[in-house]
C-alpha cells in the first residue's frame, strides 16, 4: 500500500538553485498530493526546515553558498529522523554515496525521472513512518511502574509523571527542584524525550562546575582573540542547544553577570559569542534544576527576581526518597537486576531482614545513595540472596526511622502498616489485604483516605 493512502499530506523541502528545476518538480510533486516548500541555497533551506518540518528532503548536491553534504549534517543534528534524498549530477554519484553514509536514505540522478524519483519518495516516507511508529510503541509500552528511566508507584511519583506528560509536549520553562539524588537530570531527559524536540539535541550545564570567569565563554561562545588563551572560535552551549533542549542544573550557582546575560538572552531570543557584533537567534527549550530554595538565594540578592520568573512557568518538584518509602522495593530490586546482570552475579533476591533495613532507612541521599548501597552489596554477596553481612558498615550502622517513638496516632500507624505490606507485595492489593486482614473495599477505603491511591484508581475502584 502507498504510503500516502494512510497517512496525511507528506511534507516536502526542495532544495535547487534552478527556478525551472522548482517548477515542474513542484507541480509533479502537488499533483501526487505532496504539501512542498522550495528552498534556492543551503541557509535558506535550513530556516526553511526549521519554519515546516519536512518528512522528506530533495537535497541538489551543489548550492550556490555552501555543499551539500554540510547541509545534510545540519539537517540531520536538528532531526535525526527526516530523511533526506540527494538530487546529484552524474560525475558526482560518488559524492552521494558519501552523503548517504552522513546519513542520507538515498539519491537520484539529475536529469530526474519523476517514476524513479516517486518510489524513492515512497520508501522513504515508509521508512520515516516506520521510525516513528517505533517511536510510538516504545512510549505506549513504558513500564507501568515509571516513566522513562524513572520508577516509582507512590502517589507523589504519579502525581509528578501525570505533570510531566502534561508539560512536555509544550515549549513552557521547567523548573526541577529536589534534593541531591532525587533524580532530576532523569526528569529533565523525560521532559525533553516526550517534547517535539526529542529529535534535537539536550544540552546539560552544571552551573556549579564551572568556573566563574570562564562562565560566560562555556555559555555564549566566543571569537577568537575575545580575550587571553582565546585561541579559536568556540560555540557556545546556548548555540549548541539550537533546536533542542538546554538544561542548565544547579541554576543557583550561576555567577551574577552571567544571570543578567542569560535574561537578555531569554527577553530578546538572541545571543552573541564574546567578541563577536553578529547575533545569533537560537530556538531551545530551556529546563533548570536546583536543590536550593531560590526564593532564599533572591532574598540574599544571590539570584535575581525578574530571572526567577523567567525560568519557572512550570515547577516539577521531586519528593525525596523518605517521603515515597513504598517505592524502595521496586527500586530496590530494579538495581539488584541491573547490577546483578552488570557484574555477571547469580544474586535474584533479598532477604526479608535486608528489605526491611532499606525500609527504615533515612536515606539522606535519596535514589543515588539507594542505588549505591545495592551495588556494594551485589558485588561482595556470593550467592542467590543478599543478607545484612552483604551492606556497607556503613550503611548498618547509619541512622534510621525511629518506628518506637509513641509520638504518633493510630491513623499513623495503620497508614504505615499499609504502606508496608503494599511494598512488601510490590503494589498487589488482594495480596496485602489477605496479609492484613481485610477486605479489599475496605482496603481501598482506607488507600483513599490516606491518600495512597493515585487518582486513576480512585475512578476505577469507584
Amino acid at each position: 500500500m502507498n504510503p500516502r493512502d494512510t497517512m496525511p499530506a507528506a511534507r516536502i523541502l526542495h532544495v535547487d538553485d534552478q527556478p525551472e528545476t522548482h517548477e515542474w518538480l513542484k507541480l509533479a510533486l502537488e499533483r501526487k498530493q505532496y504539501e512542498v516548500t522550495v528552498a534556492t541555497d543551503g541557509q535558506s533551506a535550513l530556516n526553511s526546515f526549521t519554519t515546516h518540518r519536512p518528512d522528506v528532503v530533495l537535497l541538489d548536491h551543489e548550492l550556490p553558498d555552501q555543499s551539500g553534504l554540510e547541509v545534510l549534517r545540519h539537517l540531520k543534528n536538528a532531526d535525526p529522523l527526516v530523511e533526506v534524498v540527494m538530487l546529484t549530477g552524474h560525475g558526482s554519484v560518488s559524492l552521494a554515496v558519501e552523503a548517504m553514509r552522513e546519513g542520507a536514505f538515498n539519491f537520484v540522478e539529475k536529469p530526474v525521472e519523476f517514476a524513479v524519483l516517486e518510489a524513492v519518495l515512497d520508501k522513504a516516507l515508509a521508512h520515516r513512518n516506520l521510525h516513528a511508529e517505533a517511536a510510538r510503541l516504545r512510549m505506549s509500552h513504558e513500564r507501568r511502574d515509571g516513566l522513562g528511566r524513572m520508577v516509582g508507584t507512590s502517589p507523589a511519583m504519579r502525581r509528578l509523571f501525570d505533570l510531566i506528560t502534561l508539560v512536555a509536549p509544550t515549549d513552557a520553562s521547567v523548573l526541577i527542584r529536589g534534593e541531591n539524588g532525587t533524580g532530576k537530570e532523569l526528569v529533565a531527559d523525560a521532559v525533553h524525550e516526550r517534547s517535539p524536540r526529542a529529535n534535537g539535541p539536550i544540552i546539560k550545564i552544571n552551573c556549579g562546575a564551572i568556573p566563574g570567569e570562564l562562565f560566560e565563554s562555556e555559555l555564549f561562545g566566543h571569537k577568537r582573540g575575545a580575550f587571553t588563551g582565546a585561541l579559536a572560535d568556540k560555540r557556545g552551549l546556548i548555540e549548541s542547544a539550537d533546536r533542542g533542549t538546554l538544561l542548565l542544573d544547579e541554576i543557583g550557582e550561576m555567577p551574577a553577570n552571567a544571570q543578567v546575560k542569560l535574561l537578555r538572552v531569554l527577553q530578546e531570543k538572541q545571543v552573541r559569542r564574546l567578541g563577536e557584533t553578529r547575533m545569533f537567534t537560537p530556538d531551545f527549550r530551556l529546563i533548570c534544576a536546583t536543590n536550593s530554595r531560590l526564593e532564599t538565594l533572591m532574598a540574599d540578592n544571590r539570584f535575581r527576581e525578574d530571572l526567577f520568573f523567567r525560568i519557572n512557568t512550570v515547577v516539577l518538584d521531586i519528593p525525596p526518597l523518605r517521603e515515597r518509602r513504598e517505592d524502595i522495593p521496586v527500586l530496590s530490586q530494579l538495581f539488584l537486576q541491573r547490577y546483578a546482570e552488570k557484574y555477571e552475579r547469580e544474586v535474584v533476591r533479598y532477604h526479608p531482614s535486608v528489605l526491611q533495613r532499606l525500609m527504615k532507612h533515612v536515606w539522606r541521599g535519596n535514589v543515588r545513595e539507594l542505588e549505591h548501597v545495592v551495588e556494594h552489596a551485589v558485588i561482595v554477596a556470593t550467592g542467590r540472596e543478599i543478607q545484612l553481612r552483604h551492606l556497607p558498615d556503613t550503611f548498618r550502622s547509619g541512622s534510621t526511622v525511629d518506628d518506637t517513638s509513641p509520638l504518633c496516632t493510630l491513623e499513623d500507624v495503620e497508614r504505615a502498616a499499609i504502606v508496608r505490606t503494599l511494598a512488601y507485595t510490590r503494589g498487589n492489593k488482594r495480596a496485602a489485604a489477605d496479609i492484613l486482614g481485610v477486605y479489599r473495599p475496605t482496603l481501598y477505603a482506607k488507600m483513599r483516605k490516606y491518600g495512597l491511591m493515585a487518582p486513576q484508581e480512585e475512578v476505577a475502584t469507584a
